[in-house]
């Protein structure tokens, strides 16, 4: 996968937005791919594919971590060379198919939150990043709810392209399909979001004991902000196979140059289609 071109990025098509980058001229992202319940194939993909973003573009650097040491603001070194970095040096994070309980202090919980909400920098949670940290309130606050089982399993799943203006998924047609697994949130509102992508609830079979949304809404993408710093998430991205699509390189890509302010996109929140 990492020797293939990433088709949205020609030469015709790089990015053409003035840059607001940090004052060290580059951004520089963590990503963490912990986990603690189910793991998915697809992490490595996933990973690979966002360094590979950054790296092609010379828009981001990337530390991968599978585990959540880096996720602190106190010093790491402690005198002694060792060349960690800590969340002051970083610009945005990434939950790449997060899963469970994540191994993270009280300390670290509250440096995290810190780091979005006061210091405005940004997150992205791919797919699982929604089934992680059950017990601990303020990340479901602040990603927008929590994994509630995936009614369809992986399929073609009929998508509905809520807001065509938002950057990340400004690519995609109205409608479209994706065969990809498309997580139920629980403790989600639309009204705390700007849906981006969601579910057609005309095309969804409801025969399915697992489909707990009495109100048939399945957001796919939204975006939002949790004190200063933007949010992104999006369900899709299960399958290995769907990272070598361009169309969720894209979504990806656009969704981290907009988390860290490369770009505009709403957080408004707004009704469903046609309700």
């Amino acid at each position: 996968m990492l020797a293939m071109p990433f088709v949205f990025l020609s030469a015709q098509e790089k990015p053409k937005e003035p840059r607001t980058l940090p004052p060290k001229g580059i951004a520089h992202l963590l990503v963490i791919a912990e986990t603690k319940g189910w793991e998915h194939d697809s992490i490595p993909n996933t990973m690979a594919t966002i360094w590979k973003m950054g790296h092609d573009t010379k828009l981001w650097e990337t530390t991968l971590r599978t585990d959540t040491e880096l996720i602190t603001k106190k010093n790491l070194n402690a005198g002694r060379n060792l060349n960690r970095k800590n969340l002051d040096y970083f610009d945005a994070l990434v939950f790449a198919d997060t899963t469970g309980e994540l191994n993270l202090t009280d300390d670290q919980k509250q440096d995290m939150m810190s780091f979005i909400k006061d210091d405005g920098k940004g997150f992205v949670g791919v797919h699982a990043a929604l089934d992680t940290n059950y017990k601990w309130p303020e990340y479901g606050e602040m990603i927008g709810g929590w994994f509630d089982e995936h009614p369809w399993f992986t399929f073609d799943a009929p998508i509905i392209n809520e807001d065509p203006s938002f950057p990340a998924v400004r690519h995609f047609p109205k409608q479209f399909v994706k065969y990809d697994e498309i997580y139920q949130p629980k403790a989600w509102s639309r009204d705390k979001v700007n849906v981006l992508l969601s579910l057609d609830p005309n095309r969804l079979d409801y025969n399915n004991p697992r489909v707990h949304r009495t109100d048939h809404d399945f957001a796919v993408a939204w975006s939002k902000m949790y004190g200063k710093g933007r949010v992104f998430y999006s369900t899709l991205g299960h399958t290995p196979e769907s990272w070598d699509d361009p169309d969720i390189q894209k979504m990806y890509f656009e969704a981290i140059k907009w988390v860290l302010g490369l770009t505009d996109g709403s957080t408004a929140s707004h009704g469903r289609p046609g309700m």
